[in-house]
């Protein structure tokens, strides 16, 4: 397995896009898990938490050293978790796309937010735990929700090869030359 989606579900993306205007939160996050199912394990839509933005989250459970293709990723299970929030005081819809490491207590995703507006429309991030560790201005992608999800899940492992470890095994941060970190 890669980080990607076969080239079948590419060509349906087109298809979505002309739609972006009538989407619906729920039927939205139903879409996603229908195509996550084909490709990830235990793939189930929540209500997202009060504390959390957006109402609804995909979450797919996946192995990570089968998707990274990498036998010595040090976990066995991650989930990658994303949520749509679409009615927003921009032009366009917020996202969360989370890769999460339950037990390294690592997270790293994309969040397409009114936080941190001094990295841009969208920022890449990187927790220890519940902390966030580092920031970085991402590439924007003013696309169809179902566009979002295909390029994000092909940048995924970029985004995890990324992160820069401490000498004790916890995050520390980004490595800014890495083509997921938008340095314009």
């Amino acid at each position: 397995m890669t980080g990607r989606f076969p080239s079948t579900l590419e060509v349906s993306m087109v298809i979505f896009f002309a739609n972006r205007s009538n989407l619906q939160v729920r039927r939205l996050h139903a879409g996603i898990k229908k195509r996550w199912r084909k490709h990830l394990s235990e793939v189930r839509v929540t209500r997202a938490s009060a504390r959390d933005p957006g109402m609804y989250r995909v979450i797919g459970e996946v192995d990570p050293r089968s998707f990274l293709d990498d036998e010595s990723y040090p976990a066995s299970e991650t989930r990658i978790e994303i949520g749509f929030k679409l009615q927003t005081p921009d032009p366009y819809e917020y996202y969360w796309f989370n890769w999460i490491d339950p037990e390294r207590e690592l997270m790293v995703g994309w969040h397409q937010d009114d936080d941190h507006n001094d990295l841009g429309p969208v920022h890449l991030q990187v927790n220890d735990g519940t902390s966030a560790v580092d920031h970085q201005p991402a590439h924007f992608l003013d696309a169809h929700p179902y566009s979002v999800v295909e390029q994000r899940f092909g940048e995924l492992s970029a985004a995890i090869a990324a992160i820069e470890w401490d000498d004790s095994g916890r995050p520390s941060g980004f490595d800014v030359s890495s083509p997921v970190i938008d340095t314009t």
